[in-house]
């Protein structure tokens, strides 16, 4: 990773970790994704930008497996998504393949231009609802 990269990814998880996060967590209307913690085995809940299409939930992560959660997915894809309020389980699945700005298109605006302007490295997620 360059080094103007590699700046721009901890400035980018500084502020989202210490401002957005806590803020936006709170926010009922927020769609959150809980995973496992890889290590701890504790709940993580990261608010996320994404759709619901049927029995699946889309969202690109913007630093790809250099994400936290991405990582916590990796080694537990079983997940909770909340959604309009409501918690729903699923299973995560990473999707390399799929084209992550054309997936961006299809999810809602405001987090997709966050997600482009501050991303490094761009992958699609998809989970698979259960409920």
């Amino acid at each position: 990773m360059s080094r103007y990269r590699e700046i721009r990814f901890r400035a980018t998880t500084l502020f989202q970790r210490r401002v957005a996060n806590p803020i936006t967590r709170r926010s009922p209307g927020q769609t959150i994704v809980e995973t496992l913690g890889r290590t701890s085995g504790l709940p993580r809940r990261t608010p996320v930008g994404g759709r619901r299409t049927g029995h699946e939930f889309w969202f690109v992560s913007e630093f790809g497996e250099k994400s936290q959660y991405v990582r916590n997915i990796q080694a537990h894809p079983q997940v909770r998504v909340r959604i309009k309020g409501r918690w729903h389980n699923g299973t995560a699945h990473l999707v390399p393949h799929d084209d992550p700005r054309a997936r961006l298109r299809e999810l809602p605006r405001f987090n997709s231009a966050a997600v482009r302007a501050f991303g490094t490295d761009l992958l699609t997620v998809r989970v698979d609802l259960t409920d």
